[in-house]
């Protein structure tokens, strides 16, 4: 038997809002949660700006002995993860505690903590290292400490694809589900990287806007003028569920996950392959498994980082897949403000077309002010759009060569 499999929660932590609603209203308004860094002193960096999560106060959540035992991305997942499993009034406990997996997609882990005790260990020796190092740092933690904090015993393990990482981990939570192995699963994507290192190594890769005068203006995915990806931080959660789970339950169900596919270059450690070549190959993928046409998709969130080689790539891998239909289809990308959050972007963008079906909204890309000849496709410039979006496409690509697509569907009962 195979099941459907519906999604009946959201939680997120965003560079726009500590919560669903903040950063679903920042995205249809058009607001940008990306300004200078205040992390760290960017002073000597190439880029001086990102997307933070503003005003997050770990003792509004967690007791002491927590918040000096978790890494900020492990906050962030935790808080997220709380957030959906509340709106799916979802209980665990020893009736279906085994039934219930966790998979939260993680690109880098704990570099904040790494970073901390690196000076540590140069300043006062390896016997000042923190005991609880290792398992801060290590991405799997992300869903490990949100399996034990909420008492999921099924299935838990990290999905780690770079960008592609919340992406793949929803991917491969709805495949679980499917297959019948548990009956819901909580998964998305979790990281927070605004740190010295990561941002020094980016810069020297030359990945950043350098757009630093105008922060809310930097990241501006198809735009002739962009520069490079704006990093950002934060957490996306789903919970998702066969849909015989849910309807036992009597929840209300926010949309259906139709297909996913995933693909790999072998091609470049950082670029994408000519033409996106392996990013249509997963939106075909995609499309196969839901048993769609590319007529059928109403709106694609797009990876959109806002870089030249892969807003053009992925312009082209739309056309390949989706022919004429790529110039009727609207394409966004919500990185224009929210910034890159790297492996927690699948998560928060497989949420925002679960939000944009539900609420038949279209978020903008905003900052589309200087037309690319090789970008000529309908990215919703600068203003939201209303449309009935019966069907969505989230894709996601990642440094390794790997790609992602997720399609979720209005939910209308038996097929």
């Amino acid at each position: 038997m195979v099941n459907r499999v519906v999604v009946t929660g959201l939680g997120i932590v965003s560079p726009l809002g500590m919560d669903v609603a903040s950063t679903w209203e920042g995205m249809v308004s058009g607001r940008s949660g990306i300004d200078r860094v205040t992390l760290f002193d960017a002073d000597g960096m190439d880029s001086k700006i990102a997307g933070e999560v503003k005003g997050f106060d770990p003792a509004q959540h967690f007791d002491r002995k927590e918040i000096r035992h978790t890494d900020r991305f492990v906050q962030f997942a935790i808080v997220a993860a709380r957030q959906a499993l509340e709106q799916a009034n979802f209980k665990i406990d020893s009736t279906n505690a085994t039934d219930i997996g966790t998979i939260i997609g993680v690109g880098l882990g704990g570099l904040e903590t790494l970073c901390q005790q690196h000076i540590v260990l140069l300043d006062k020796g390896p016997s000042r290292i923190s005991p609880f190092l290792i398992p801060m740092i290590i991405p799997d933690m992300a869903s490990g400490q949100v399996a034990i904090t909420f008492g999921a015993k099924g299935p838990n393990y990290c999905a780690t694809s770079a960008c592609a990482s919340g992406s793949d981990a929803v991917g491969v939570a709805y495949e679980t589900i499917k297959r019948g192995d548990v009956s819901a699963m909580i998964t998305g994507g979790a990281e927070s990287t605004i740190t010295p290192l990561a941002y020094a190594g980016f810069c020297a890769a030359r990945a950043l806007s350098t757009r630093n005068d105008a922060p809310q203006k930097a990241s501006r995915p198809f735009d002739a003028q962009r520069d490079g990806f704006i990093i950002g931080e934060g957490a996306a959660v789903l919970i998702i569920e066969s849909l015989d789970y849910a309807l036992r339950r009597g929840v209300p169900i926010l949309a259906e996950i139709a297909g996913y596919g995933a693909t790999g270059d072998a091609y470049h450690m950082t670029a994408p392959a000519e033409k996106g070549e392996g990013g249509a190959r997963a939106m075909a993928m995609a499309l196969s498994k839901a048993g769609m046409k590319p007529a059928d998709i109403d709106y694609i969130n797009a990876h959109g980082t806002s870089t030249p080689l892969n807003d053009k790539n992925e312009t082209m891998a739309l056309k390949t897949v989706f022919g004429e239909h790529a110039y009727k289809v609207p394409v966004s990308s919500t990185k224009s403000m929210t910034g890159h959050l790297l492996g927690a972007a699948g998560g928060l963008e497989a949420a925002v077309c679960v939000l944009a079906i539900n609420n038949s909204i279209i978020p903008p890309t905003m900052n589309y002010e200087n037309p690319d000849p090789e970008c000529d496709l309908d990215y919703v410039p600068n203003v939201a759009r209303k449309a009935d979006i019966n069907t969505a496409m989230s894709n996601v690509f990642g440094f390794g060569g790997h790609n992602s697509s997720l399609i979720f569907r209005k939910y209308t009962g038996s097929r």
